[in-house]
């Protein structure tokens, strides 16, 4: 009974009260000192403080401390798929900028199905979030005002629906940058591989492609026009219509990098080249489009300051309906050349 009665003190958990009587201060001390979500005291006491919690194996109990606070210091992000590296790399923004408060992202995919997006929300919230960030948000939609009515904190990022919250890349600034940079190098046929017609994303990026081919005094051809879902093969397929026209553009602003993707094996295939015969811009600015066999160029968004934006407004009691808008850049690359 001994070695067992031993065995069981030896596995219990340290508290905040052995690390103080063991310290010598009190409990409400070491509380502070070890509470990373304050800035970092260096006098002599905290390290000691910090020293004898190292010792003993101190770990601090998330859950009771949550739980006096009224929370539980997660935060779930509602993504269309995780294999689109846009929504990969949003979520690691979000993961690392909840990471700096002390919170945790927890993450569901929905296939941007409405339904099983309210399905994913309904999952999270049940599990105790301290609030939603949804990056699946479609115009003319109403979920927004289903969790305002619950009481549910919730953002959107990357899209919005016009009438909650949200941080965004300043996509109508986006088209235009990609659009006008093909009319810089002498282009007047461009092309635009669109997204779906639900996204403010994508409307956005067709509006400032319109907007500088108005600018520019150039008609803008309804066959220029074709949409896509956003995924490589959309991509792909937008890029034959466009060929396959009796005048094909010298040119394509792609909606996003993996529509590009899916544009340059569309051009591979019919015996072109990029920037020889087509010039080709997307979105997005993605990891691998700077190394692909011909660089593309691209418009940058920077997730990391989208998702720090998302996590202030989520948490501040402001206008529930602020639309933040984040200033993307144009990345020139050798997917584009001038005409003359």
């Amino acid at each position: 009974m001994a070695d067992g009665e031993t065995s069981m003190k030896t596995k219990a958990r340290v508290t905040l009260h052995d690390v103080a009587r063991e310290a010598g201060v009190s409990k409400s001390t070491v509380s502070r000192m070890l509470d990373e979500r304050l800035p970092n005291n260096d006098s002599a006491k905290a390290r000691h403080v910090r020293d004898i919690a190292r010792k003993l194996g101190y770990i601090r109990d998330l859950s009771a401390a949550n739980l006096r606070r009224g929370s539980t210091g997660t935060i779930g992000v509602i993504v269309p798929r995780l294999t689109d590296t846009v929504m990969a790399m949003l979520y690691e923004a979000v993961s690392a900028a909840a990471a700096q408060q002390g919170r945790f992202a927890i993450v569901a995919t929905t296939d941007d199905n409405p339904e099983a997006s309210r399905k994913a929300a309904e999952a999270l919230i049940r599990r105790g979030v301290d609030g939603l960030i949804l990056t699946t948000a479609r115009e003319g939609d109403h979920f927004g005002d289903e969790l305002r009515g619950r009481g549910v904190p919730f953002v959107y990022a990357l899209r919005h629906n016009g009438a909650s919250a949200a941080s965004v890349g300043d996509d109508q600034l986006g088209g235009y940058l990609a659009t006008r940079h093909l009319i810089d190098l002498g282009h007047r046929r461009i092309g635009i591989i669109a997204g779906p017609d639900y996204a403010t994303s994508s409307l956005g990026r067709l509006a400032g492609y319109r907007q500088a081919l108005s600018e520019a005094g150039i008609d803008a051809a309804p066959e220029l026009v074709v949409p896509s879902t956003f995924s490589i093969e959309s991509g792909e397929t937008a890029a034959q219509t466009l060929l396959a026209l009796a005048h094909p553009p010298t040119a394509i602003f792609a909606i996003n990098d993996n529509t590009a993707i899916g544009s340059m094996s569309a051009i591979a295939r019919a015996g072109l080249s990029v920037p020889d015969d087509i010039s080709l811009v997307g979105y997005n600015d993605i990891p691998i489009v700077s190394r692909l066999p011909v660089p593309l160029t691209t418009v940058r968004v920077p997730f990391d300051r989208v998702a720090e934006v998302a996590l202030q407004l989520l948490f501040d009691d402001g206008d529930i309906a602020t639309v933040r808008k984040i200033t993307p850049s144009l990345i020139p690359r050798k997917s584009t050349r001038s005409l003359t």
